[in-house]
């Protein structure tokens, strides 16, 4: 009888083990399929992008032609990022405000960033400069936001053309903006 009471318990755990190593492999099947899937569906083909198609055929051109033309090198953009935000107080017509202000350059070509990155302290400079202009009832509104990127775009500019012999930065941008 206990010989019997074995078996039978032998089976079941045998059992239960199948089931659980079934229910491993099918788990892990349907975790490669999921990534191999995932896989091709966001790793991005040879296909040319349709805006871009668009813009350069809006220029008077075909997209063929644009890549066929050989190597016109204008410089891919760059994006430089300002190491700390710019915080400051700036008068309003009510109270004072403060404002902090993430700024990144754009730059065209590999060449300006690196000249970017080494003149990164001019640049704080001269943003601090068009930012110290700024009117808090002027920050209020969009309009005064890019009034504001325009002088600073321009301070930075005429500060890096001074020392490089070159315009490095073509826009600032604000990728954070907060006024208290």
């Amino acid at each position: 009888m206990a010989e019997e009471n074995d078996e039978l318990t032998l089976e079941e755990e045998g059992g239960k083990g199948g089931n659980k190593m079934l229910i491993i492999i099918i788990a892990a099947v349907v975790v490669i399929v999921g990534g191999a899937a995932a896989f091709f569906l966001l790793s991005g083909g040879d296909e040319t992008d349709p805006e871009a198609a668009q813009t350069t055929e809006a220029e008077g051109g075909s997209a063929e032609a644009a890549q066929d033309s050989g190597p016109v090198d204008v410089g891919t953009a760059k994006y430089v990022t300002m190491p700390r935000p710019f915080t400051f107080n700036v008068p309003g017509t009510s109270r004072d405000r403060l404002v902090q202000i993430k700024v990144q350059l754009m730059v065209r070509g590999d060449n300006n960033e690196e000249l970017a990155q080494k003149h990164i302290p001019l640049i704080e400079g001269s943003l601090l400069k068009a930012f110290s202009t700024a009117n808090a009832d002027a920050l209020a509104t969009a309009a005064g936001k890019d009034a504001l990127k325009l002088k600073a775009a321009q301070e930075v500019q005429k500060a890096v053309i001074d020392v490089t012999g070159s315009k490095i930065v073509e826009e600032v941008l604000f990728t954070g903006f907060v006024m208290q």
